[in-house]
């Protein structure tokens, strides 16, 4: 009887889907691009989309917020982008690029996140702002659904440090005193 609960329990936790990312410390972000939307452009005050891929992350120390298009995945690490905009880091070294999977909206508020996201770059014009419109990046670092993630990645794109969910202030701490190692 014990041996058939022990099976019965294999049997869920192999079939369960596995939400663990696929970043690694140490390593490369594994190459993601976006065609549908991409990133968010403000050209002679007038905003456009363009094209957007891993390959154009490096020659900065970053901090990406991958986010699920919900409130509630953009307000799991906002303490975390409000203290990085305070810090006033040097542009030339460091920039923060947001990824908005538009895919893991809430039914019928796609709309809502496309002006959401054209709003924060305007706001925050000096960012990196991206709109994925399939979730392409998500798929690809399997990324959790319904959530954020923090990726701090050195200028040659080198993962520094990756957390999905919020952050602790001990976590949040932690981030900012890798980028400040890495910027200077």
């Amino acid at each position: 009887m014990k041996l058939k609960a022990i099976f019965a329990s294999a049997a869920l936790f192999l079939a369960a889907p596995s939400f663990a990312h696929n970043l690694v410390v140490g390593q490369s972000l594994p190459a993601a691009s976006v065609a549908n939307k991409g990133e968010i452009v403000i050209n002679n005050g007038a905003l456009r989309y363009q094209s957007w891929s891993t390959s154009q992350l490096n020659g900065k120390v970053r901090v990406i917020h991958a986010i699920a298009g919900r409130s509630a995945a953009k307000e799991m690490n906002e303490p975390l982008m409000t203290a990085i905009t305070a810090a006033e880091l040097p542009a030339s070294r460091y920039q923060t690029t947001t990824i908005i999977n538009q895919n893991d909206a809430i039914w019928g508020t796609g709309g809502f996140v496309q002006s959401s996201a054209e709003e924060s770059k305007q706001e925050f014009h000096w960012s990196s702002m991206v709109l994925d419109a399939e979730g392409k990046v998500a798929a690809t670092w399997d990324l959790k659904p319904e959530s954020s993630a923090i990726i701090v990645i050195d200028q040659n794109g080198k993962v520094l440090y990756v957390k999905e969910g919020a952050l602790s202030n001990a976590e949040m701490n932690n981030v900012l005193a890798l980028i400040q190692q890495n910027i200077f």
